[in-house]
């Protein structure tokens, strides 16, 4: 995968297909220490410690479409070309823990890609679930609590076409402004 908003739409929906209705994804870029953090927590039904211990290998999935499972993967191997680490805890019936840390300046880093149109996609996508997205850079810091919006909407579905394209262009304004400030 070419960005971090690619991995981040991968995980999250595995996090789905295991059933969760809260996620957390949590991005600190902590350049002063040479440090990218990507952090999501989901509370779907969670895995054994044998699937954990499988689920970095390409050729192992729980699906049955397919052969393969490489989002995972992909991801341990974009942090460990940086140097970084990808960590996973779970526990059945609690949910997963995917700790991924890449060394802030490497050139394999790869990009944030567009963090705003992928939680548009999620969020719009799967209004039964509740998004917590925190995004930190030095003193500033953004966040998007999709259990704030619903409240603000006031009964009008997250997924309705206006309430969409308000959701995107929020998101994007607001992360490009912790982006490029």
């Amino acid at each position: 995968m070419k960005d971090i908003a690619l991995h981040i739409l991968d995980v999250v929906n595995n996090s789905i297909s295991a059933k969760a209705t809260f996620i957390e994804i949590t991005i600190d870029e902590q350049i002063d220490a040479n440090i990218y953090e990507l952090n999501i927590i989901d509370n779907g039904r969670g895995m054994s410690p044998e699937v954990v211990q499988r689920v970095t290998d390409p050729f192992y999935t729980t699906r049955t479409t397919r052969k393969v499972g490489m989002g995972i993967p992909l991801l341990k191997q974009n942090a460990e070309h940086t140097g970084g680490t990808l960590i996973i805890t779970s526990e059945e019936g609690k949910g997963t823990n995917i700790k991924v840390t890449f060394e802030y300046n490497n050139i394999d880093r790869p990009p944030n890609g567009d963090l705003a149109g992928v939680l548009t996609i999620l969020i719009t996508g799967n209004a039964e679930v509740d998004f917590l997205y925190t995004h930190i850079i030095r003193d500033r810091t953004v966040v998007i609590d999709t259990r704030e919006i619903k409240e603000a909407l006031e009964g009008v579905s997250i997924d309705n076409p206006q309430i969409i394209r308000y959701l995107s262009e929020m998101f994007e304004e607001n992360i490009n402004e912790i982006l490029n400030n």
